[in-house]
């Protein structure tokens, strides 16, 4: 029998949370180890940590005898080796359009506002700086994915963009981003989050969620 996958995960890691839906869409059991971002100066940082994943980055994904790193790669391999919803889709030109919006995220807002970016910054500023970028991005956003939004971000299936859209969304509530002027974005978030999957990987759902942070 194969080993159950293991997953490094931290409750606030965005990344760590897409790949949380993936897996939860995919019906794939797994184990959850914790590696805290901020305790102890940063759990990432570990020696241990460092020669499973050198980037010091969340997450990591033990699976099929291989540790697997970025959250873009590991949906498309879980994706491509497990059986369930498709988060791709067959038409190249549709899937081209769910990479891009994808890729929106997650290399035109969510590095800009990560915690080694934001500590980089200091505390006085990174408000102010965290908003700035994911305001620029949701303000592209807003605007391609008009075009494709059915229900969901490309139509009324659950896609890749959908994985990377609602931690995202949690990011900027947290940063005091006016969601009001995004209202497709916001119409897409309130419903995916009441799929089972998302409310699985939710992170006020976590083992390591703080009990303050946790859905009553």
């Amino acid at each position: 029998m194969a080993a159950k996958p293991v997953l490094y995960t931290y409750w606030r890691s965005t990344c760590s949370w897409r790949v949380r839906i993936a897996l939860a869409l995919k019906g794939i059991d797994f184990e959850t180890n914790i590696v805290h971002l901020v305790k102890d100066g940063g759990q990432q940082h570990t020696e241990a940590y460092k020669k499973m994943n050198p980037m010091e980055q969340l997450p990591s994904l033990v699976i099929d005898g291989q540790t697997l790193s970025q959250s873009l790669p590991i949906i498309e391999y879980l994706d491509e080796t497990r059986p369930g919803v498709k988060l791709l889709p067959e038409d190249p030109i549709l899937r081209q359009k769910a990479r891009a919006l994808a890729e929106i995220v997650n290399c035109g807002i969510q590095p800009l506002q990560n915690l080694q970016v934001l500590q980089a910054i200091g505390d006085a500023k990174k408000l102010e700086w965290a908003k700035k970028w994911i305001e620029k991005g949701f303000d592209a956003l807003e605007q391609v994915i008009k075009e494709t939004a059915g229900k969901y971000s490309m139509g009324d299936q659950v896609t890749l963009p959908d994985l990377f859209l609602v931690p995202q969304v949690y990011n900027a509530n947290r940063f005091s981003v006016d969601m009001s002027c995004y209202p497709t974005i916001s119409r897409i978030h309130a419903e995916l989050v009441q799929l089972p999957a998302f409310k699985a990987a939710d992170a006020h759902n976590q083992p390591d969620t703080p009990e303050a942070e946790r859905r009553q």
